[in-house]
């Protein structure tokens, strides 16, 4: 008798869940695939709806006392539950605090989905809630989940308001995630690239076959965007400014150890080869780093991306001995330049470093004065401009004979244009505050063919 039950409480669970699939599938067809990416499990003792990224586990008397309620419940839970697939928050670590990370989020999804304008999702919304989204709104423009987390970190709130929180965007159990603080598991690597690849295809559908139903998405068109732009190592992003040049190093790699010993061993002291005192190798030789220093462009951003830049430039595969690296500031008229011609000059530059300017923006300037460096030969071979700023200010109207990349320092990436021929570096800062993390620090938008073919 008692298994009949359980068999009759899993169909109905199914239905119900076939049907919630099928209606969103209805409004949104680009969350077909996402939608139909996990299987049905019957898992008495779940609060209600969660996943480990495979199975969609339910409880199946919550789930039909939910619908009861309203079916409309079970349409946003179960979104909800593909969304945290979606944006990977059951592969990424659960940083200090995995009460406030778990919270952080399902307000992220919630924000989402109450940003969705269908009647399959749609659901009033408490005053509370009105409120704390107007918040996020006021501080970020498109709140993630990683933004939300610092925000509550910083507000060292109470029990009773972080229970409050809990209560209103709480949905689903994240008991079943899969624990992303340990050693890296294959299994767990290959299901994170899977709904990796579904939320690009999805990205993909949403640009070009479902415009109509992604405009009544664009919170969820927004933050898929942001989850899925391309992260790159900066050490690797520094490389595309190097130069292939012989080393005075032994290049252990093209030395025969076999003709070594052999030699050593018949003539006693005589190798027959011995290892080459150089080598070619690329690394950064000649580069400019311009700094934006008007007053929209905050002094704090600029020294953490700068203390990063040195982090990596100071390690001795980054670059040659004998550098030339010069340090420009510049609001609307250059204010300062300093040359760069080793390690120690690096450092005891970061270590005195003082922003100087707070005028207007103006970027011609710098390129002026860089082409002047260039006909006075300051240069042999400069390989490129990396220039950190708002982006608020004139850009030249032709290109320079180096490569160029603006790095931006804000959230509102999507706001900033540049020219054609010039690359586009997006910098959170949040990202900035991650110093042991630099894989995690650039985003890379090349913004023309041609730059892309220059892809590391």
């Amino acid at each position: 008798m008692e298994e009949d039950r359980e068999k009759q409480l899993q169909k109905v669970g199914k239905t119900i869940l076939t049907e919630a699939r099928s209606e969103l599938s209805l409004y949104m067809r680009f969350l077909n695939l996402p939608l139909s990416s996990l299987h049905y499990e019957y898992k008495p003792g779940t609060k209600f709806l969660g996943t480990d990224g495979m199975g969609l586990f339910y409880d199946p008397e919550i789930l039909i006392e939910r619908f009861k309620s309203n079916p409309i419940l079970i349409n946003r839970t179960y979104l909800h539950v593909v969304l945290h697939c979606i944006f990977r928050h059951l592969f990424k670590p659960h940083r200090e605090n995995k009460v406030i990370w778990d919270l952080a989020c399902d307000i992220a999804m919630e924000y989402i989905i109450d940003g969705i304008r269908y009647r399959c999702v749609k659901y009033p919304s408490s005053r509370f809630r009105l409120v704390f989204y107007e918040n996020l709104r006021n501080k970020f423009k498109v709140p993630t989940a990683e933004k939300i987390y610092g925000l509550l970190l910083n507000l060292d709130m109470a029990p009773m308001d972080l229970e409050q929180l809990q209560l209103e965007f709480r949905m689903d159990d994240h008991s079943l995630w899969p624990n992303a603080n340990q050693s890296p598991n294959p299994n767990m690597e290959a299901l994170e690239q899977k709904w990796k690849d579904i939320s690009e295809k999805m990205q993909t559908e949403m640009d070009t076959f479902s415009n109509e139903e992604a405009e009544n998405s664009e919170t969820l068109k927004e933050e898929v965007k942001i989850e899925n732009r391309k992260k790159y190592d900066y050490r690797k992003f520094l490389r595309k400014f190097a130069v292939l040049r012989e080393e005075p190093v032994v290049d252990i790699d093209s030395f025969d150890t076999f003709l070594y010993s052999y030699g050593l061993q018949l003539y006693g002291n005589m190798p027959l080869i011995e290892p080459q005192e150089s080598k070619e190798t690329k690394k950064v030789e000649e580069i400019v780093i311009a700094i934006d220093t008007s007053l929209s462009c905050s002094g704090e951003l600029v020294r953490e991306f700068l203390e990063q830049t040195y982090t990596v430039l100071k390690e001795n595969e980054s670059y040659f001995r004998k550098i030339n690296i010069h340090i420009i500031q510049c609001d609307e008229q250059v204010r300062s330049d300093r040359k760069i011609t080793g390690q120690d000059e690096l450092k005891e530059y970061m270590d005195h470093f003082e922003l100087i300017g707070n005028g207007g923006t103006d970027f011609r300037p710098v390129f002026d004065y860089v082409n002047q460096l260039l006909k006075q030969k300051v240069f042999r071979n400069l390989k490129g401009l990396i220039y950190f700023t708002d982006g608020q200010g004139t850009f030249p109207q032709s290109r320079p004979p180096y490569d160029t990349a603006f790095a931006f320092l804000r959230e509102n990436y999507e706001d900033a244009s540049v020219p054609p021929w010039a690359m586009k570096l997006i910098i959170e800062p949040e990202d900035l505050k991650q110093r042991d993390n630099i894989e995690n620090l650039i985003n890379l938008k090349e913004n023309s063919l041609e730059a892309s073919k220059n892809e590391y």
